[in-house]
């Protein structure tokens, strides 16, 4: 071997060994920021000051789509905590479709209500709707209507409530980059029609891309479709990919409520590749799943229950005319080795946190 070729050879060691620690180094550092999250919640980070509760109000809920667990959960908990404020709350489906989001919103300002929730679509899809609500003087709180935090720009609703997008996500991308041992192959489910889902599915596909790993497909495939869709859609990504596909990452846990017979089918194991990992919003049949080591292995859960007391707050503080509380709730990384705590039982995660507790008191009642 002549010294030029026992030069490059040795280079070639000396990157492959680089390499080698470089990944070992994200893994750990990946480890790391998801263990932080899969941690047991016991603290409240919430505000402990605020308007005292407005009694009497009919307040009308406009539910995207009641079929998606994160929107039955979230106005769960807005009917558990209106319940204790004394309001009048009715809620309307829009049944995952623009028509019947339009329906819903006529329905709504036709009953002339004291506040309107706006739960998972982006209000700009409604501008008439919205600008009505605002010509009348009727406050509104979203959840997950739009990609950011806070108020939405350009309208008049006073706060989107949410997790972190970009956590969850990024939480998400991880664990699937680290149960692939730093070479994940994944497919990405998403949804066009929403803000939300759109930049958390991109964001996946930042991570995953940015860590080293391949983006085998980056499916958009309507939520409200995913009972007569994903059954044909699994079976044909299985046959195009094979075990290249390693983990699934989707935007919401429905997607995964359609992929088990495709994946039975096929002869693989309930905790087999693909693995199921969901950014939201750990519903009651994901951590059915989960729990039995059936065809999901993670949801990056968000405390639903907690959402819909957090929208009771803001609905109060905007009564009141006063800025939203500022409030991020936490997200939590659910996988068989921890839902037994954080509300497993219950099947959905409810931080032990006291959250009903300190909202109460700032509320004023019992």
């Amino acid at each position: 071997m002549t010294m030029r070729m026992k030069l490059l050879a040795g280079a070639a060691v000396a990157m492959a060994f680089v390499g080698a620690q470089a990944r070992a180094d994200t893994l750990s550092d990946a480890r790391a920021f998801v263990a932080k999250y899969a941690q047991h919640v016991t603290t409240w980070d919430g505000p402990t000051t605020g308007p005292k509760a407005s009694p009497g109000k009919n307040i009308i809920v406009l539910a995207g789509d009641m079929k998606n667990g994160g929107i039955l959960g979230v106005t769960e908990g807005f009917q558990e905590a209106g319940k204790v404020v004394g309001w009048r709350v009715r809620v309307i489906d829009g049944a995952g479709t623009v028509s019947g989001r339009t329906s819903a919103f006529s329905q709504a300002l036709a009953l002339k209500p004291d506040g309107i929730v706006i739960e998972g679509f982006d209000p700009i899809e409604q501008r008439p709707g919205l600008q009505a609500a605002q010509a009348a003087g009727i406050p509104i709180v979203g959840w997950h209507a739009g990609a950011g935090l806070g108020p939405i720009p350009g309208t008049a609703v006073h706060v989107n409530v949410s997790t972190d997008p970009m956590l969850v996500s990024k939480a998400a991308a991880y664990w699937a980059y680290i149960d692939a041992g730093g070479k994940p192959g994944v497919i990405i489910f998403t949804d066009g029609q929403y803000t939300i889902a759109v930049a958390k599915a991109q964001a996946m596909k930042k991570a995953i891309l940015q860590l080293g790993g391949t983006v085998l497909a980056y499916e958009d495939t309507p939520i409200a479709d995913t009972s007569q869709r994903m059954p044909q859609l699994t079976t044909s990504l299985l046959q195009k990919f094979g075990a290249k596909w390693t983990d699934s990452l989707a935007i919401n846990d429905i997607y995964y409520d359609f992929m088990g017979p495709s994946l039975e089918d096929a002869g693989i194991d309930g905790n087999g590749n693909p693995k199921a990992v969901a950014a939201g919003d750990g519903s009651k049949s994901a951590y059915e799943r989960i729990r039995s080591g059936q065809y999901q292995s993670v949801t990056v859960a968000e405390p639903l229950n907690l959402q819909g007391w957090q929208l009771v707050d803001e609905m109060n503080r905007a009564f009141a005319n006063l800025p939203w509380s500022g409030y991020v709730s936490p997200f939590h990384v659910v996988t068989q080795a921890n839902i037994a705590f954080d509300g497993g039982p219950k099947d959905a995660f409810d931080p032990d946190n006291g959250y009903r507790d300190h909202y109460k008191a700032i509320w004023g009642v019992h």
